[in-house]
């Protein structure tokens, strides 16, 4: 064989043993500024939420359960109610009662006994003198329309909503909303059934103390509670 074919045929060799490794580095190297493609077409890692461990409890047996919730999405809050909520998570105060969870609204949010400003500034608050948690009645649930409950405004007939406590999961879904003037207090009124009502004040971006109430009545849809 010849010197010239010779050197041909290391040539292809040294090709064919090369190239597998070029094709693999031009899978992952930075496409060139002509490309057509966007930064939509590059894989990216899914975030994970940021979760937060929190006590319920059951003030009548004391039962207490660990679960967690999720960092409020604070995109809708009000700047001064974050600052409100941040302040309020340093203090050690009571557990929760329970959590509550509307999924399609991205609200996840403890719920603590009263509606007093402290409790509403670290989460939602069960209305005192209504239903008490997994109990038959109207259960009165409250929270800010410029925090934890301002995606509210999105709230549909039909969507569910979900009520934590240390003896389970409650499933309830949206009967009714209705804006009432604040000085309505029909709303919570007791009932035999057993049934949620949650109350935010409303227009949700009205400045100053807002005239009027959204109320939102659910009624239990499917139960996992003990």
């Amino acid at each position: 064989m010849d010197n010239k074919r010779c050197n041909r045929m290391i040539g292809w060799l040294k090709a064919g043993f090369y190239l597998p490794g070029i094709a693999s580095l031009m899978m992952f190297s930075p496409l060139n500024a002509e490309s057509e493609l966007t930064d939509e077409d590059y894989w990216a890692p899914v975030q994970q939420p940021v979760v937060h461990p929190v006590w319920i409890q059951d003030r009548h047996t004391g039962e207490s359960v660990l679960t967690y919730v999720e960092e409020p999405d604070y995109s809708l809050w009000n700047g001064q109610r974050i600052t409100d909520y941040e302040e309020a998570m340093q203090v050690d105060a009571s557990p929760a009662l329970g959590v509550l969870t509307i999924e399609k609204l991205n609200i996840n949010v403890p719920i603590y006994n009263g509606t007093d400003d402290f409790n509403l500034d670290r989460g939602a608050g069960r209305i005192k003198g209504m239903a008490k948690m997994d109990e038959a009645g109207n259960l009165g649930i409250s929270g800010h329309r410029d925090g934890f409950f301002r995606s509210f405004k999105d709230i549909e007939v039909g969507d569910d909503i979900e009520i934590q406590t240390p003896r389970g999961v409650e499933t309830y879904a949206v009967s009714s909303i209705n804006i009432i003037p604040k000085e309505d207090t029909s709303p919570l009124a007791p009932s035999d059934k057993k049934m949620l009502t949650l109350i935010t004040c409303y227009p949700f971006y009205y400045v100053g103390h807002a005239p009027k109430r959204m109320i939102v009545k659910a009624f239990p849809k499917q139960s996992s509670v003990e």
